[in-house]
């Protein structure tokens, strides 16, 4: 079975062979990237990769290679990162050396936390040069380690074909991530022998481990004979590619399903057996199932701490049967009943003629009245009046409903606009969400939509981010005009950094320090850039801002002034259970913490 999303190599299209061929190195950074099946970088030209920026040429007058030029580095990282998670492909990103390497690291932290397959090409001073403190020298393997899947630095330009497939192949074979390739300047202009017909053989490196037959025979048992199942599923079920065979699951043995974050979409949001996305801003009645299952099915994620909330009190009642590719995440935070280690498209489908045909009745219809008790939509209701920001999401939603595209992504930075999309957008698809889960990174959005755009340029591609982490990387609207590119953005202005403010707020007896934000006039900043942009205040104005937003053909920008104190609901307060939850205050109520809210 093949695991890799990687286009194969052809060598007929791009006039390869198997005869080594004399070149730099530079010119074989590109060939091996041709033959990967990359067709766009992005990335910020510099000192010490200059030799490969010039060799580059040939492969963009070709109409191989087309670079994207970004206003900071950081935002190379965060494009090859959208790029990647709406392609499944290895994104690749350029950098110089010293600060342009280093300015990758939060891209590429942001990557290896999300299991986000991405090649990051450096340039590095000469090879006499090195632990010098020369001009632009930094320590990038050292700097980068702790933030990468694997990384090199290359010394020989011999070395360097091999290093290149090797990374691409450790970049997307198993658990994906970021692998980096620090290549001194040297090197780059060196000449030596290309060839690309390698056999990987890396000792120790098992992608994709085989699944025992004895544990997957284990879980079906456990799972045939559980009263009241429940299904948590994450990012590894659209990794692997399974979200219509989990739905078959579902739909056979009657499981209702929890999603994470970065699981959204896993399973159709209206579907009757979705309870939508548990955890610290999941839905209630989400977060009560989690508690009160007897056999807990964890496929594909990791039990992170925004999942589980207190872990000592987290699905004590039920055993937990994890099926995850990565062994080093069996039993980090949670002990398994069983575990199945193996990729979800081996296992998932071998479990499926394992499981009876069952119905869980009672089960269903406690969840169905836990139900009635919605902590999200309730809001809706009673603030209608002002223009609040899950308003403006549930309108985005039915804007791209009518929209009739073919394919909508959401590309969202981080903080409450991020939880209010989860909540009020309803996926249908799995990988419909792009956002950063476990790194939180600000600033993502922006750059993250421009990779995803380029990657489909016939898709609709909607930015939801808030005024703090719009600001972060902003620089990069103008990629919007130089790449034409038909990018929405939609930003929800409250004047705070919104996520910290609600934290000082409930925690810290509202002392707003460092979170009021000033912004510029959005719209203007639009217009400099030559994107056509409306503020909105009101709610009557909504539906026609999004209107006209569809029937510009290219990118456009809407500021909404939303009202500036509201709070995600409901919450997991910081060390508590993932069920005792802060709760929406009713009209008149004062909100807070402190004894207002009932837990479950």
């Amino acid at each position: 079975m093949t695991h890799s999303n990687a286009e194969p190599i052809d060598n007929q299209r791009y006039n390869m062979n198997n005869t080594p061929r004399e070149m730099t190195g530079a010119a074989m950074i590109w060939e091996a990237l041709v033959a990967e099946g990359v067709s766009v970088v992005f990335g910020h030209p510099g000192g010490a990769i200059l030799p490969a920026y010039d060799a580059l040429a040939p492969f963009e007058a070709n109409g191989s290679i087309h670079h994207v030029l970004v206003r900071h580095e950081q935002c190379a990282g965060h494009m090859a990162d959208g790029y990647a998670r709406a392609t499944g492909r290895v994104g690749v990103c350029i950098a110089t050396s010293g600060p342009g390497a280093t300015n990758l690291v939060t891209g590429l932290a942001t990557a290896q936390m999300d299991s986000i397959p991405i090649v990051a090409i450096t340039g590095q001073v000469p090879t006499n040069l090195l632990g010098t403190d020369a001009f632009q020298e930094s320590d990038v393997i050292g700097v980068t380690q702790p933030v990468c899947k694997h990384n090199y630095l290359v010394t020989d330009v011999n070395e360097l074909p091999m290093i290149l497939k090797e990374a691409f192949y450790i970049a997307r074979e198993g658990r994906p991530g970021p692998v980096l390739v620090d290549i001194c300047k040297d090197v780059q202009n060196a000449k030596g022998i290309f060839r690309y017909d390698f056999d990987i053989d890396l000792p120790g490196f098992e992608p994709w481990p085989s699944y025992d037959m004895g544990s997957l025979l284990d879980a079906a048992e456990i799972i045939n004979a559980a009263e009241r199942p429940l299904i948590m599923a994450g990012h590894g079920v659209k990794l692997a590619g399974m979200s219509k065979e989990l739905v078959e699951l579902v739909e056979k043995a009657e499981i209702p399903v929890v999603t994470t974050l970065l699981g959204t979409g896993d399973i159709p949001e209206t579907h009757p057996l979705s309870l939508g996305m548990g955890g610290m801003h999941g839905e209630a009645f989400a977060n009560k199932a989690v508690q009160a299952c007897d056999v807990l099915i964890a496929m594909g994620m990791r039990f992170d701490d925004r999942i589980t909330g207190r872990l000592d009190k987290f699905a004590k009642q039920a055993k937990v049967i994890h099926f995850e590719l990565d062994k080093a995440e069996i039993g980090k935070n949670v002990i398994p009943t069983v575990a199945v280690v193996g990729s979800l498209s081996d296992t998932l489908p071998a479990l499926l003629p394992l499981i009876s045909e069952h119905r869980h009745q009672n089960w269903t219809q406690v969840l169905q009245d836990w139900k009635g008790d919605t902590a999200t939509s309730d809001i809706l209701n009673y603030e209608g009046d002002e223009l609040i920001p899950p308003f403006v999401i549930r309108q985005l939603w039915h804007a791209t409903n009518e929209a009739k595209q073919q394919r909508v992504l959401v590309v969202t930075d981080v903080g409450q606009h991020q939880m209010w999309e989860s909540q009020y957008f309803i996926h249908e698809k799995s990988g419909q969400l792009l956002t950063s889960g476990g790194l939180g990174t600000m600033g993502y959005a922006l750059p993250a939509a421009i990779g995803a755009q380029i990657s489909d340029r016939e898709a609709l591609v909607w930015v939801v981010a808030g005024d703090g982490g719009f600001q972060m990387t902003l620089q990069e609207l103008v990629v919007l005009q130089q790449e034409k590119l038909p990018v929405k953005i939609a930003i929800i202005n409250n004047g705070f950094l919104g996520m910290v403010r609600q934290w000082q707020q409930m925690f810290y007896d509202k002392r707003y320090v460092g979170t009021p934000i000033l912004s510029p006039d959005f719209v203007k900043l639009a217009d400099a850039y030559g994107i056509p942009a409306l503020r909105v205040s009101k709610p009557e104005q909504v539906v026609d801002a999004f209107k006209q937003a569809h029937a510009t053909p290219g990118p456009f920008l809407i500021d909404f002034r939303v009202k500036e104190e509201v709070n995600v609901y409901p919450m997991v307060a910081p060390g508590a259970a993932v069920d005792d939850l802060i709760r929406r205050p009713k009209p008149g109520m004062v909100q807070g913490y402190s004894g207002v809210q009932p837990s479950w």
